[in-house]
């Protein structure tokens, strides 16, 4: 059983990429257990925690995971940004962490497959651009769901697993966001398999 551990920025992101690394466990047949770390706060509570985690790893203070996966929105500064601060961070490990840096938001990763989305909801939605604008793809997640004729309780967040289940997880070689975290997971993944 390969050991992963999470570090999350918010709830967004656990509920989405939880169901994603699991898909992806399967997909090799390898069993994963994952320890959850929730950080909340922003990115600079991110890159601190990150950094005693790693820290303590290094001093024995903690089990040495297969796999650290980490996950923070980019929220403007951009996904290449935002990951050279993150490798710093995790340096001594880095040969055992995956990046998930939604540029700028998770909520357009919810909405990049519109054709998962489809399925799940019944309608499609728009392809997201990349245009930086705070709460901007909250909206438009809000907006989708709301046109499926659904009631979106939890800012459509709710459906990220199901949607997460539809979704083309093969990694194309694309250089974006979301392209790099799914080639990073399966390396990961399939050295394990």
């Amino acid at each position: 059983m390969r050991k992963i551990s999470f570090f999350g920025e918010d709830e967004g992101h656990r509920v989405f990429l939880m169901p994603l690394i699991q898909r992806i466990a399967d997909q090799y047949g390898v069993e994963i257990a994952v320890r959850q770390y929730s950080v909340r706060g922003g990115f600079g509570k991110v890159e601190n925690e990150l950094a005693e985690y790693v820290r303590d790893l290094l001093k024995f203070r903690e089990d040495m995971p297969d796999l650290v996966v980490v996950a923070t929105d980019a929220n403007c500064c951009g996904f290449r940004q935002r990951r050279q601060k993150l490798l710093k961070t995790t340096e001594p490990i880095k040969d055992r962490v995956a990046y998930a840096v939604p540029d700028p938001h998770i909520e357009r990763w919810m909405l990049i497959d519109s054709a998962a989305f489809k399925a799940v909801l019944g309608e499609s939605c728009n392809a997201p651009d990349q245009k930086c604008d705070r709460d901007r793809y909250k909206q438009l997640l809000l907006e989708a769901v709301r046109n499926a004729g659904v009631a979106p309780l939890l800012g459509g967040m709710e459906h990220a697993e199901d949607i997460v289940r539809k979704m083309d997880l093969n990694p194309t070689g694309k250089s974006d966001d979301l392209g790099d975290f799914l080639q990073e997971l399966h390396a990961h993944f399939r050295r394990w398999s």
